[in-house]
């Protein structure tokens, strides 16, 4: 996948989430481990996202707020973050098929 044009929504801080990721997932995993993503989902980006995922310090991440973005560029922002804010890369973290899993279940509204 090449570089992707990403809309640049003003995401706000996430200095915790990047100090709580690393101690939770690790890439090139063979398969998404949903109960370890969906805990990472609501831990580390709820730091900054909110617990519920409905807004904090960062946007909400819900389907109706999600909507503006596709798939890949919504895959792309989890794992290269979104430069000159402080969403951070989570790419050293967790694969592109983990990033995949999280965005399907975030647009679902179904995380586990």
């Amino acid at each position: 996948m090449g570089p992707m044009s990403v809309p640049s929504p003003s995401w706000p801080s996430a200095i915790g989430l990047w100090i709580v990721a690393t101690t939770v997932a690790c890439a090139g995993e063979a398969s998404p481990d949903p109960a370890k993503l969906a805990n990472l989902v609501r831990q580390d980006c709820g730091s900054c996202h909110g617990l519920t995922l409905k807004g904090g310090l960062g946007k909400p991440l819900t389907p109706d707020h999600l909507r503006a973005w596709n798939s890949d560029q919504l895959v792309s922002i989890v794992l290269d973050g979104v430069p000159g804010t402080p969403m951070p890369p989570w790419r050293p973290l967790i694969s592109e098929e983990d990033a995949r899993w999280i965005v399907a279940r975030l647009q679902e509204g179904n995380l586990p």
